[in-house]
């Protein structure tokens, strides 16, 4: 059998808000207690993680004094030396306070936008300071629950311009960050700006620098809008702005529930791993989830080792894949290649504009082709289930 321990050479990664996680919901108090920033370092790297995430002030408290903060962050810097995990990505905590009730950098509120920026480049100098060079931002209180403020141009605006204060203010102090949104279609606003991965590539096409902005996409949020998460990771990947990833599991249409990776939709888990390990990326695996309400501490370390052992499992299983000879044929059936319409619909020229519409195609034939899919189907299937 193979050997499905993490090692911090797959890159795995966990937030502080991740196994950190209190247990705590809209509907009911914490059932665990927390655990402190390097004891969680400590434990990860027992797993076998290789590195650790945070906002500013899962690991500061927004009401620190600066020599709380120094102290608090030697204390973590500390523990990162002595257990051998990096910080790869810092975010900062814009939705939690009640200043963002109405959003950070869309607030209808200049205060309230000037504060966001302010807050984010002090998290910033942090996650400089602890060597991290991916931001994510998500825009959890970006958006409206009623439209009668007629802020909708004007937030797109205040959106941009805060965002590339930002990419100046990074590449001013050297940190040489790449920023990566973080899409979300729905909760905790009524209706959040950029919801999807589309609609943040759009946006992205308009900023001052594109160069430094790309996408954290997360499992759960295409999820929960019955959207496919591999078809938006694969959108990013053709973009070239698949910065960094979330990986964790929703059932469609619940609220953001950040289950254990492949605890619900084991397929789309497979095709997800598939196609980051078939892609070639790099970066991190970041697992934004937590640990089910009914666990103890116990099973918050359970639920971690569960996240990195089920990507690990499903990355052999793609590797299994892609070495099935049926599997692999029904493939090569699957694919019609015709050499001489090919090298006309390849690049456009009159002639093969010309050649190509005088073309006479078997209408009938196409519309009557069967592809297979039913049978390459359940050989995945097959495959997952572990009777390949």
């Amino acid at each position: 059998m193979p050997d499905f321990t993490p090692t911090p050479a797959d890159k795995f990664t966990f937030g502080l808000w991740t196994v950190g996680n209190t247990g705590r919901d809209p509907f009911g108090e914490a059932t665990r207690p927390a655990l402190k920033a390097p004891y969680l370092v400590e434990r990860l790297a027992a797993l076998g993680a290789y590195g650790v995430n945070l906002h500013d002030n899962d690991l500061v408290p927004i009401d620190a004094t600066a020599a709380q903060r120094d102290a608090i962050v030697r204390e973590f810097q500390q523990a990162l030396s002595d257990h051998g995990l990096v910080v790869p990505m810092a975010t900062t905590n814009l939705f939690s306070d009640p200043a963002f009730k109405d959003g950070a950098f869309t607030s209808a509120d200049a205060r309230v936008r000037a504060y966001a920026l302010s807050k984010t480049m002090h998290a910033m100098d942090l996650g400089a300071e602890l060597g991290a060079d991916t931001y994510v931002l998500w825009g959890g209180r970006e958006g409206t629950e009623v439209d009668a403020g007629g802020k909708l141009l004007d937030a797109l605006g205040w959106f941009r311009d805060s965002l590339n204060y930002l990419a100046e203010y990074s590449e001013s102090q050297g940190y040489g960050y790449r920023f990566a949104l973080e899409p979300k279609p729905n909760e905790p606003r009524a209706d959040i700006f950029l919801p999807t991965v589309g609609s943040a590539l759009g946006f992205i096409a308009t900023l001052d620098r594109p160069d430094l902005f790309g996408l954290n996409p997360e499992f759960a949020h295409e999820t929960m809008a019955g959207l496919s998460f591999p078809h938006a990771v694969a959108q990013a990947i053709d973009a070239g702005k698949l910065f960094h990833i979330d990986l964790n599991d929703q059932k469609m249409g619940r609220f953001d529930q950040d289950l254990r990776f492949g605890a619900e939709n084991p397929k789309g888990a497979f095709f997800l791993v598939k196609l980051l390990e078939e892609s070639g990326y790099a970066g991190p695996k970041h697992f934004d989830a937590h640990a089910l309400r009914t666990e103890d501490e116990a099973g918050v370390w359970a639920f971690a080792r569960g996240c990195m052992r089920t990507y690990l499992i499903l990355r052999d299983k793609v590797q299994r894949f892609a070495q099935d000879p049926e599997i692999q044929a029904a493939i090569a059936a699957y694919r019609v290649h015709d050499t001489e319409l090919e090298a006309l619909t390849g690049t456009f020229t009159p002639a093969n504009a010309g050649a190509l519409k005088a073309h006479a195609f078997d209408r009938a034939a196409l519309g009557t082709r069967g592809p297979g899919l039913e049978a390459l189907d359940q050989l995945t299937m097959e495959l997952l289930l572990g009777v390949r």
